[in-house]
């Protein structure tokens, strides 16, 4: 693998269009303004990054941004050679838009026309996978309650696993309960996992899974919105589910309280068209309510193995999968007046033909006609009296 330049791009990696003095104002503004912020996003899409940068720190060239002075008031802490600084000392590399490695479904954000719904301006990717390398495998969020029952973690686990071992990418948030499940998985099946983060990917959140991350960072992706250095916040994690959403083919929720951020990402991936999913639980968990809401509110499709979610998101399972039904039994293969003479015989007395005709209400020609295939393939005998069953079959 290509080690990463000083500005944290791969060689060959960034377009010829956008040029570092574009690409790291972008990077600086990002700290400006909460994340998913419209006015301003709408703002650096028109005149570029660069352009941007000097109009807030000017005061000049801010017609059409709304609000411009809330900017200006943190216009101070938009460094560029800072945060180019900070992105080389995380071991992280930053992408805009237009560049090779963005995913498109990150720009579906900006047509959903509601609050902190923008894309980002920049993101932060720590790891040895780059984002595009993703897109030629389905992409599964795995997302639940951080107060996890051990039901919820097995269940995750056992997706999370079993996706990974079909090379499904697993993305999920990192945090304790049905994420961290997620990602362990996932990490063991040895597939690949992205973590995304509402601090700059030079942060351990939380702290327990700081080695996770670097586990993380080296099988799949860490990934922000946030630069270097951010610390979390309630608001953050919120509008850090859309990101979750916008990378995913689709979102599973494990568990969920009906107030919840795994609920959220499902709001999100409604938003964005993906496909959500519910995994069912016990009515009387707490736990299980939000998933529950989903399938009734939402209209979440409800899964319970990797090979549900496979058959809704993947091109592995369209056309590839039927539904599903119990063991197969011998008799599922039999013709249907042959099931229905077997199943007109008593378990220990013998009927003739003409009897079975009348309980099954067939002609007597098809009646012969279907014992006579039982008999060859063993499932009855003639007897003296008429015909009787075999030691039983399935």
């Amino acid at each position: 693998m290509t080690a990463p330049d000083e500005a944290g791009r791969r060689p060959g990696t960034g377009p010829e269009h956008i040029e570092d003095e574009g690409r790291w104002a972008r990077a600086a503004l990002a700290g400006v303004a909460e994340p998913g912020d419209c006015p301003l996003h709408d703002f650096v899409s028109r005149v570029g990054g660069a352009q941007a940068l000097a109009a807030l720190r000017t005061g000049r060239g801010l017609a059409g941004l709304a609000g411009a002075e809330r900017y200006r008031a943190r216009i101070g802490d938009a460094d560029p050679a800072a945060v180019h600084g900070q992105t080389v000392r995380a071991g992280a590399r930053v992408i805009v838009p237009g560049d090779d490695e963005w995913m498109p479904g990150l720009d579906l954000l900006s047509g959903l026309g509601v609050p902190s719904s923008a894309p980002p301006l920049a993101l932060w990717v720590r790891g040895r996978h780059r984002l595009t390398d993703l897109e030629s495998s389905p992409v599964v969020a795995i997302v639940g309650a951080r107060a996890a029952t051990t039901y919820g973690c097995d269940v995750a686990s056992s997706i999370a696993y079993d996706l990974a071992e079909r090379g499904v990418v697993v993305v999920s948030g990192a945090a304790y309960g049905i994420d961290g499940a997620a990602h362990r998985a996932a990490l063991a099946a040895g597939g690949t996992t992205v973590a995304v983060l509402a601090c700059g990917v030079d942060r351990a959140y939380p702290v327990g899974h700081e080695a996770m991350l670097e586990r993380i960072a080296t099988q799949g992706a860490v990934v922000s919105e946030a630069p270097p250095g951010r610390h979390p916040s309630r608001s953050r994690f919120l509008t850090r589910n859309r990101i979750i959403a916008a990378m995913s083919d689709g979102v599973v929720v494990v568990e969920a309280a009906l107030r919840s951020g795994a609920l959220n990402t499902a709001h999100w991936a409604t938003q964005l068209s993906r496909h959500v999913m519910a995994v069912p639980g016990p009515v009387t968990s707490a736990m299980s309510a939000g998933p529950h809401r989903a399938v009734i509110d939402r209209g979440a499709s409800l899964v319970t193995d990797a090979a549900d979610v496979l058959e809704l998101v993947s091109a592995l399972g369209s056309g590839g999968q039927s539904m599903r039904r119990g063991e197969e039994r011998a008799r599922d293969h039999l013709p249907a007046d042959a099931l229905a003479v077997l199943e007109a015989l008593p378990a220990r007395a013998a009927r003739d033909a003409g009897q079975l005709a009348v309980a099954v209400g067939i002609p007597l020609d098809a009646a012969i006609g279907a014992l006579g295939l039982l008999a060859a393939d063993h499932w009855v005998e003639r007897a003296t009296t008429g015909w009787r069953r075999l030691p039983r079959r399935e």
